[in-house]
């Protein structure tokens, strides 16, 4: 296996992609180098909000949710949901 280069993972708080251009700053200001790394090197999006990222359903996200999320590789249930569910069950019923 021959090696390829280095692996960068970069986070850019605030920066998302829709190709809409009404009200979207980051669209508008044509990031050209941008749209050239998207286009020529490997990269994914992430979905930021609601389950997952261990958020209620339709609950938008933040860069603490992201950055966790990212870090651990895997969902992290958030301390809203965790609540959400336990109340979901028996817990009132039992207090």
């Amino acid at each position: 296996m021959s090696k390829k280069g280095p692996t960068v993972l970069c986070v850019l708080d605030g920066f998302g992609l829709n190709p809409d251009t009404h009200g979207n700053a980051v669209e508008l200001a044509n990031p050209s180098n941008f749209k050239n790394v998207f286009r020529n090197s490997p990269s994914a999006t992430l979905v930021t909000y609601g389950e997952r990222v261990g958020l209620p359903a339709g609950q938008m996200g933040n860069s603490e949710v992201g950055h966790l999320n990212i870090g651990a590789g895997r969902v992290v249930e958030q301390w809203l949901l965790r609540i959400s569910n336990a109340l979901k069950g028996d817990f009132l019923q039992h207090s």
